[in-house]
C-alpha cells in the first residue's frame, strides 16, 4: 500500500514541502527604483511554510535569537491559521517584528540554527514574521494604549531603533518620553543606513507614528553635547538613555583618500535613499565606474545602491574569500543578481588620480589568507608581486563605523568608557552615572539592529528597577504595580 503524505505525523511536514522563499521582483523592474524586493507571503503558503516546523523540545532558533523570539509556538499558530495571534506573540518579545524580519540576517541567526538544516532547508522564519506582521498592521491590531501617567520623565537621546524601543517599552509603563534625535528625521540608522529596497521608510514612520501615537514626543534637530549638554538633561529627567549609535566611519588608510570622487558610504546611502539635502556635495555615479571598499552588508548597500542609481559598473574589492566575508549571504546574492562584480581576496594599497585631482585608479594586491586571528577567521597577507590597477571614477569606502566619541563637544559627567571608545554598561545597561544608561552600537560597537533592539529592552527595565527603588512611594506614580514586556 503506498504512504500517503496525510498518513505521516505533522512533524514530518519537511519531508514534503520544499522551503519557500517570498516573492521577489524581476531584476529589470527592481534596479529601476528603490521599492522594496520582497513580497508577502499569501495565507496558504505562509501556513504550508510553517507547517515544516518540528517544534523542537528545546529550539535552537529561540536560542540564537537575541530576544529569544517565541518562534515555535507562532509557528504553530500560523499553521492553524490563527495569524493575529501569531503577531501578538511575536510582539511580545520584539518591539518591531515587521522591521527585524526585513533586516535581520536570519542565515546567522534563527534560521541558521534551524534543526531542519541537517537534513533539509530551513523553515522560512523571517518570511512568516513578516507576512504576521503585516497582516496585524492591515487588520488594525497593533496597538498603541496611552498608559496612565507615572509622574516620571525619562530623555532618550537617538531614535534609531534602540531609541525607539526603550522609548516604546518605557511609554508602556506611563513613563513621559522624550526622543532627542540630531537629524532633522526621525528614525536613525532605519532611514540613514538601510536602503529602501531593504526597508521602505513607509514602515519605520508606521512604527514612529505608533509611539507618537503612544505619547512619545520628539525633538528633532537637536544635538546632545552641542545644543544641550547631558548635564541639562540630567537635571531636567528622572532618567537618561543613550542610544546615539555607531557612525564613525573607518578610515581609508592608504595614499589618496583626499582624491575627488572618494567618498564614505553613509553620505552616499543617505543622498540617494532619501534624496534628501546633505551637507555634503552631491555624490554622481551614473555612467561611471564605482569601487567599493568592504565586505559587510554597507557594502553591499552600496553596490546596490550604485546600481540602481545609474552606475556603468560596480565592483566590491574585498582582502577575503567569499566565505570569510561578513555580509548577508542573502545581500550579496541580490547584488550579484542586479549586476555587481566581486574581487576577493582583493586588498587596496593606494589611489591615484588624474590632472584634475580626480580618482582614476585604485592600486591593488593579491591576498592569501594565512592563520586564523583571535576571532577564529584566517588572517589575509598579502601575495609578493601580485599588484594590480583597477581603473575607477568613484571610490565608496564601507570598511563599517566605531563608536561616536561620547558627546564630543564634552564628556563633563564624565562616562567610562573602553578603550575603543564603547560605553561602559553594568547588567542593567546603566553608565558610571547614576541614572545614565546606554546600549546598542554605543556600547558594543557597531552590531544588529536585533542586538539593539534587546540592549533597549534590557535598559528599559533598568531605568524602571532604578527608579521604582528610588519612588516607592510617589503617590502619583504606578510603579508598584507596572510590569514590563518580558526578556
Amino acid at each position: 500500500m503506498e504512504t500517503t503524505k496525510a498518513s505521516w505525523p505533522a512533524k514530518h511536514n519537511w519531508r514534503y514541502i520544499a522551503r519557500e522563499s517570498p516573492p521577489k521582483r524581476a531584476v529589470a523592474e527592481r534596479i529601476c527604483d528603490f521599492d522594496e524586493i520582497y513580497g508577502l507571503f499569501d495565507e496558504a503558503t505562509a501556513r504550508a511554510q510553517a507547517s515544516r516546523c518540528i517544534n523542537c523540545p528545546d529550539p535552537p532558533c529561540v536560542k540564537t535569537c537575541p530576544l529569544g523570539n517565541r518562534i515555535p509556538e507562532w509557528l504553530g499558530l500560523v499553521t492553524d491559521g490563527r495569524f493575529l495571534e501569531a503577531a501578538e506573540l511575536s510582539r511580545s518579545t520584539s518591539n518591531m517584528p515587521e522591521i527585524c524580519s526585513r533586516v535581520c540576517p536570519q542565515e546567522r541567526l534563527c534560521e541558521g540554527a534551524c534543526t531542519l538544516n541537517a537534513r533539509s532547508d530551513p523553515v522560512s522564519i523571517g518570511a512568516i514574521e513578516k507576512f504576521i506582521n503585516e497582516s496585524a498592521f492591515a487588520h488594525h491590531e497593533v496597538d498603541a494604549a496611552v498608559a496612565p501617567p507615572n509622574g516620571l520623565k525619562i530623555a532618550v537621546v537617538g531614535s534609531g531603533p534602540g531609541g525607539m524601543t526603550c522609548a516604546d517599552e518605557l511609554a508602556k509603563l506611563g513613563y513621559a518620553v522624550t526622543i532627542f534625535e540630531s537629524q532633522n528625521r526621525a528614525g536613525g540608522l532605519l532611514v540613514n543606513g538601510i536602503p529602501s529596497f531593504k526597508l521602505e521608510k513607509r514602515i519605520v514612520e508606521r512604527r514612529l507614528d505608533l509611539l507618537r501615537r503612544r505619547g512619545v514626543t520628539f525633538r528633532r534637530g537637536i544635538k546632545v553635547g552641542r545644543d544641550v549638554s547631558l548635564s541639562n538633561l540630567r537635571a531636567q529627567f528622572d532618567a537618561v538613555y543613550l542610544a546615539i549609535g555607531a557612525q564613525k566611519p573607518k578610515p581609508l588608510e592608504v595614499p589618496g583618500p583626499e582624491l575627488r570622487g572618494v567618498f564614505h558610504a553613509l553620505p552616499f546611502l543617505i543622498q540617494k535613499n532619501l534624496d534628501a539635502a546633505s551637507e555634503h556635495s552631491p555624490i554622481e555615479v551614473a555612467g561611471k565606474r564605482v569601487v567599493v571598499f568592504g565586505g559587510g552588508d554597507t557594502a553591499m548597500d552600496c553596490l546596490r545602491t550604485a546600481i540602481r542609481s545609474g552606475a556603468r559598473e560596480t565592483i566590491c574589492i574585498y582582502r577575503r574569500d567569499l566565505e570569510n566575508m561578513p555580509g548577508s549571504r542573502r545581500e550579496y546574492a541580490n547584488a550579484v543578481e542586479e549586476g555587481a562584480r566581486f574581487m576577493f581576496l582583493t586588498n587596496p594599497i593606494a589611489l591615484s588620480g588624474n590632472g584634475a585631482g580626480q580618482v582614476a585608479e585604485a592600486r591593488c594586491v593579491r591576498m592569501e589568507l594565512g592563520e586564523p586571528d583571535a576571532k577564529g577567521r584566517r588572517k589575509p597577507r598579502p601575495i609578493p608581486d601580485s599588484e594590480l590597477t583597477v581603473p575607477v571614477d568613484v571610490v565608496l569606502v564601507a570598511y563599517g563605523f566605531d563608536a561616536v566619541p561620547i558627546f564630543a563637544a564634552g564628556n563633563s559627567d564624565e562616562i567610562a568608557v573602553n578603550k575603543w571608545g564603547g560605553v561602559i554598561v553594568d547588567p542593567n545597561q546603566m553608565t558610571s552615572v547614576p541614572g545614565v544608561f546606554a546600549g546598542g552600537d554605543l556600547v558594543r560597537g557597531p552590531d544588529l539592529v536585533v542586538r539593539a533592539v534587546r540592549d533597549s529592552r534590557k535598559a528599559a527595565a533598568g531605568i524602571h528597577k532604578f527608579l521604582s527603588s528610588r519612588n516607592p512611594l510617589r503617590p502619583e506614580s504606578n510603579l508598584a504595580s507596572a510590569k514590563l514586556s518580558p526578556l
